[in-house]
């Protein structure tokens, strides 16, 4: 796979590519995915049925105590649509809790993830 990587056209509007991926927002973007399909998996093990899930993840920039920027916090906000009937509110925290436990990405990093999910 080959992409092009820039600075996020919203934060560095004159030198960067708007056809550019920005490594945070990507950073972002992969602990979404691997939350999401982990959570998938989880979901359709149990017998439920997902129509849709959308994401509005974001990421909060920080510092190390050596002074140094990182991603500190990253908030998964999923939206998720359900055939059938959808799983209480403790089951479904249930299984975005496993989901995060279980995302090899998220287990890779320092970044505290939350997951507040929408509706």
């Amino acid at each position: 796979m080959t992409f092009r990587a820039s600075s996020s056209p919203h934060v560095v509007p004159r030198f960067s590519d708007p056809a550019g991926v920005d490594p945070e927002e990507a950073f972002v973007a992969s602990l979404s995915s691997c939350h999401m399909l982990t959570f998938l998996y989880l979901a359709a093990k149990q017998g439920l049925v997902v129509d849709s899930y959308v994401d509005q993840a974001e990421g909060v920039m920080g510092r190390t105590a050596k002074g140094r920027q990182f991603v500190s916090v990253v908030t998964l906000r999923p939206r998720i649509a359900w055939s059938g009937t959808a799983p209480d509110r403790a089951a479904l925290d249930d299984l975005h809790h496993r989901a995060h436990e279980e995302c090899f990405i998220a287990n890779s990093v320092l970044t505290e993830v939350k997951c507040e999910p929408i509706g």
